[in-house]
C-alpha cells in the first residue's frame, strides 16, 4: 500500500446561510493554498460568475495568533468554540446520507 499523500484542511460546505450575505462570502474569504474547499453546486457558479479571490490567506497563517488573542480579548471562549464546531461538524460529517466515500 503506498504511503498517504499530505493531509489538506477541508473548508466543508461554505455557501453562504443567509440570504443577506454575499453568495460567494465563505469562498472568498477562505481561499488558501494547499486546501479543499466544498461548496454547493449555486455557489461555485456565482463564484464562477462574479468571484476573485484576490490574495489568499498566507499559508503559515499570517496573523491568525493575534486574531485568536482579539476574540480571547473580546470574551470569546477559543476552546469552548473550537471544541462545539468540532462537536457540531462531527455530527453533521457522521451522518452516512451526506459522505460519499470512494
Amino acid at each position: 500500500m503506498p504511503a498517504p499523500g499530505p493531509q489538506r484542511l477541508l473548508w466543508a460546505s461554505t455557501g453562504s446561510k443567509d440570504p443577506k450575505a454575499s453568495d460567494i462570502l465563505y469562498i472568498k474569504a477562505l481561499a488558501s493554498p494547499f486546501t479543499v474547499n466544498t461548496m454547493p453546486e449555486g455557489n461555485l457558479k456565482a463564484f464562477a460568475d462574479h468571484g476573485d479571490p484576490g490574495p489568499m490567506m498566507a499559508p503559515d497563517g499570517g496573523n491568525c495568533e493575534a486574531v485568536l488573542a482579539e476574540f480571547a480579548k473580546s470574551g470569546i471562549n477559543m476552546d469552548a468554540l473550537a471544541a462545539q464546531l468540532q462537536d457540531e461538524g462531527q455530527s453533521r460529517l457522521s451522518n452516512p446520507g451526506t459522505i460519499c466515500w470512494r
